[in-house]
């Protein structure tokens, strides 16, 4: 791999001055298909993202978050545009390039924990660990998100967010500079959603991660750093919040 591994109550357009620029991304499109039946996910998307942020994109099914999603962590490639990370072109990258970005770069989450059921915690977690160039030791990844206590649990013995913040650790463990979340409180209850969020947020705080977490949860805006509504592709808003607010004060 050649690639190193506003409205109202908003602060000013200027990114915090001690943040790295870790995306750029300019025009960036895809589309599926060709013709009458081409399908456009993205329609040109302009942004820029920093580390320590906590991004979330808002947006209706088919607005095209999953796919921004994957663009960014090379799951997909653009049809055109610009897609940069740290200046490196991840849209002209051979995919073996994008396998090295993926493994060691981008942390995963998504709705499904995609646990072994055989394995306790620990183990599901030291799976990414054996194969990532710096890994956390397993049971560092498992404390910080709080199952300091569970380490030694298979799936089956634990709760929808323990399996999720499980799948939390593991994605974590390689001590990645981006941590993408497709829409990881999807399928659990508010108080166990607010206990993911919480573990999310301690993550991009003490670590240092930029993470991005898409949610159809309007409320959850009021979490990050930067909010990108999506609409038929496109970006049709950002909004900057001066100030972060508490996960465990969000009303659902």
């Amino acid at each position: 791999m050649s690639s190193p591994a506003g409205n109202a109550g908003t602060s000013s357009d200027a990114p915090r001055p001690a943040r790295e620029l870790l995306f750029h991304v300019r025009d960036v499109a895809r589309v599926y298909g060709e013709g009458e039946a081409a399908v456009t996910a993205l329609a040109g998307v302009d942004f820029d993202l920093f580390a320590g942020e906590l991004v979330v994109l808002l947006g209706a099914s088919g607005s095209g978050k999953s796919t921004l999603l994957n663009q960014l962590g090379g799951l997909d490639s653009p049809t055109h545009g610009t897609l940069l990370y740290r200046g490196w072109n991840l849209a002209m990258a051979d995919e073996a390039a994008l396998t090295n970005f993926r493994r060691d770069g981008v942390g995963f989450v998504f709705q499904a924990y995609n646990l072994i059921p055989s394995l306790t915690a620990r183990e599901n977690v030291a799976l990414i660990t054996e194969i990532c160039r710096d890994p956390m030791v397993p049971e560092d990844a498992l404390h910080l998100v709080g199952l300091g206590e569970r380490l030694d649990h298979f799936p089956a013995e634990l709760s929808g967010g323990e399996q999720q913040r499980v799948a939390i650790a593991r994605a974590i463990a390689k001590r990645p500079e981006v941590l993408l979340c497709d829409e990881p409180t999807g399928a659990l209850d508010v108080h166990t959603g607010i206990t993911v969020l919480e573990a999310i947020e301690r993550i991009n705080r003490e670590l240092g991660t930029l993470a991005v977490i898409i949610t159809h949860n309007a409320i959850l805006a009021d979490m990050a750093d930067r909010v990108f509504t999506l609409s038929d592709g496109r970006i049709v808003h950002e909004r900057r919040n001066a100030v972060r607010g508490a996960v465990g004060a969000l009303a659902w």
